[in-house]
């Protein structure tokens, strides 16, 4: 897919993006998982990532059950998965996102938020991480999708609410199902791999581009809309 010759929007997710959270939220998910009887291990919940918490849990349950797991189940897992979350340091933003971000907000682009979490202790950060990005109008969180990730529902919403086509924007990702998810929606889509993932999952998945870190796409971010 060729980059958008008119570029109106970036669309960002979140964790393993702007914050450098996702080894907490792995550690959360297993800690939560294994509590509950499932086996879910630390490597998986990377794996997973971009899902809606009750997405997430359904697979595990399905897997050991074959069925999905009662709203009760997915209400209590997912506050437990929250409150491990909630018990490690403050995750930081990630290195250069904040470059990038102003750099593009300087070119008059728009930036919109696309997350599968509904992690509220990184949501209300965003204003002061990074201010006057990320306003409720420009926002995808699980609590407006009713299909997560890889569905292109949330990244289909992102664009509605920027007001704009799937061929007028770029997706910054970081997860497989992220990057299938931005595929599907029709989105040139750039993956940051800062995580343990194998960086050929993310080029399987489809991505049209491919970046070791948030920094290095921090400063090769306008030499690739001009090359």
């Amino acid at each position: 897919m060729n980059i958008p010759t008119t570029l109106k929007a970036v669309l960002f997710d979140m964790d393993g993006v702007l914050y450098n959270s996702m080894p907490y939220h792995a550690q959360a998910w297993h800690e939560a998982m294994e509590a509950h009887g499932y086996q879910f291990s630390y490597e998986e919940a990377f794996l997973h990532e971009g899902r809606t918490g009750a997405g997430t849990i359904n697979i595990a349950h399905r897997r050991q059950y074959g069925t999905d797991a009662t709203p009760e189940q997915i209400e209590q897992i997912y506050a437990d998965k929250c409150r491990a979350f909630a018990r490690f340091p403050e995750a930081q933003p990630m290195p250069g996102a904040r470059a990038l971000i102003e750099q593009i907000m300087a070119a008059g682009i728009q930036t919109v938020l696309v997350t599968g979490s509904g992690q509220r202790t990184l949501l209300e950060r965003l204003a002061h991480d990074y201010p006057g990005a990320f306003d409720a109008a420009h926002m995808v969180t699980a609590f407006d999708v009713k299909y997560g990730k890889p569905h292109p529902e949330p990244y289909l919403m992102g664009l509605s609410k920027a007001g704009i086509s799937a061929t007028e924007a770029i997706v910054v990702e970081n997860a497989p199902i992220g990057v299938q998810a931005a595929k599907a929606a029709g989105v040139y889509t750039i993956a940051v791999n800062t995580g343990p993932l194998d960086a050929q999952l993310l080029l399987d998945a489809g991505a049209d581009a491919l970046f070791p870190s948030m920094q290095a796409l921090s400063e090769g971010f306008f030499k690739l809309l001009d090359s």
